[in-house]
């Protein structure tokens, strides 16, 4: 169900929280806290405040700041300081936000982003989609899926137990929120004397506000140590490697038939005499493609992500397979270039299916339809296939990762 949008939104400019009020000491301090070491040849803040100032949907903008600050962000932000307002920052985070807030008042904002000042990647896009997430009852998240393997530490420190890492999303910033519930939820946490939020979507959490989780960035990372003011030194400033690292997964899926009176293909229920049958929905095109995507970061297999002795994914449509597997080849900084699914059978006939079904390949791996090539093949009456007791599908994708930086 899309957001209800905030009245006059569509119309109206949204403010902006930078926080950057921090010391960065894990980033070492040889040239001064981590927002105002250079990056491409200026200031890690100053790259932050361009591309929310580049936005046509960002109204005010309130940065927090040191109390020591001062000179060094104006010159740290040159020609964007006047753009801008700044206040003084608190002990914490969570001080810090709530000054800023308090300083936009004034404009009375409908929303508000808050974002932190060490996160100069952030597009449009994101920006976009926090944006949208936002109506009069509810913020909105932008996170991504964890794909690691996830640990307990036991008081030993060995593996007390590996934690479930289904439903489990690594949150980023701009977190959004209309902006009087987030500016009320501030003060009542500030009068109640809680200070150990770690984001104002845990704030939102604790006051009743719902949060809505939209689709984050793999190139939206906070820079927290000095290798990756390095490693962002050197993307800005043209030195990574200029070869990508272009990956190609290959997937291979059966099913037979059983009685029934249609298939799943690629995401389109076509009529038929017979039904594929499977623990899911036995889409065998959507099956061999979640292989392949899979494949292309070393993720394992359809069956490792959803086992058919799991009864939650029985008669599953199987396009939240592949919507899963494309969302751990980006949440690994890969972009998928193009996605190749061979059906092989002697009936149904697939072509006057094959522009619904690029449409919802499309669709569910969010590119463009002419980077998708689906075709169909009979088996020559040969073998399982030719007799017409089931259907094979071969997918390949090509995905394409950032390439390795040197040491």
């Amino acid at each position: 169900m899309n957001p209800k949008p905030l009245p006059n939104q569509q119309n109206s400019k949204v403010a902006v929280v930078v926080v950057a009020a921090g010391r960065g000491e894990r980033a070492g301090q040889a040239d001064g806290p981590k927002q105002y070491r250079r990056i491409g040849g200026k200031a890690v803040i100053w790259h932050t405040l361009k591309a929310f100032l580049d936005h046509p949907r960002v109204g005010p903008i309130a940065v927090a700041i040191h109390a020591d600050d001062g000179e060094l962000f104006a010159a740290a932000a040159g020609e964007l300081a006047a753009r801008v307002t700044t206040v003084v920052g608190g002990a914490t985070r969570q001080d810090s936000t709530r000054f800023a807030l308090i300083a936009l008042q004034e404009a009375a904002p409908q929303a508000v982003l808050i974002h932190d000042g060490v996160r100069p990647f952030i597009g449009p896009e994101v920006i976009d989609r926090a944006i949208a997430g936002i109506d009069a009852s509810h913020g909105s998240l932008p996170s991504l899926p964890v794909s690691d393997t996830l640990k307990k530490e036991a008081f030993d420190r060995t593996v007390a137990e590996t934690v479930p890492r289904a439903g489990l999303h690594s949150a980023q910033t701009p977190q959004g929120f209309p902006f009087e519930p987030i500016f009320s939820a501030h003060q009542r946490a500030f009068e109640a004397g809680r200070s150990d939020f770690t984001d104002d979507s845990a704030i939102a959490e604790w006051a009743g506000i719902p949060v809505r989780l939209v689709l984050g960035s793999p190139d939206n990372v906070k820079l927290t140590w000095a290798k990756d003011i390095a490693m962002a030194d050197q993307r800005l400033s043209g030195n990574a490697p200029s070869f990508p690292d272009v990956r190609t997964g290959n997937g291979y899926d059966v099913h037979s038939f059983e009685d029934g009176d249609h298939v799943w293909l690629c995401g389109v229920k076509i009529s038929h005499s017979k039904k594929l049958n499977g623990h899911s929905d036995a889409d065998v095109g959507l099956h061999a493609l979640t292989d392949a995507l899979l494949a292309t970061c070393g993720a394992g297999d359809i069956g490792t992500h959803f086992p058919p002795s799991d009864p939650q994914w029985k008669g599953a449509a199987s396009r939240q397979f592949v919507e899963h597997a494309a969302s751990i080849v980006r949440s690994r900084g890969g972009r998928i270039a193009n996605a190749d699914v061979t059906l092989i059978c002697e009936a149904p006939k697939v072509g006057p299916h094959r522009e619904a079904m690029t449409a919802e390949l499309a669709d569910m791996l969010r590119i463009a339809p002419e980077r998708i090539s689906i075709k169909a093949t009979t088996n020559e009456k040969l073998g399982f296939i030719g007799r017409e007791e089931g259907i094979a599908a071969i997918a390949t994708a090509s995905v394409v990762y950032p390439g390795e930086l040197p040491e």
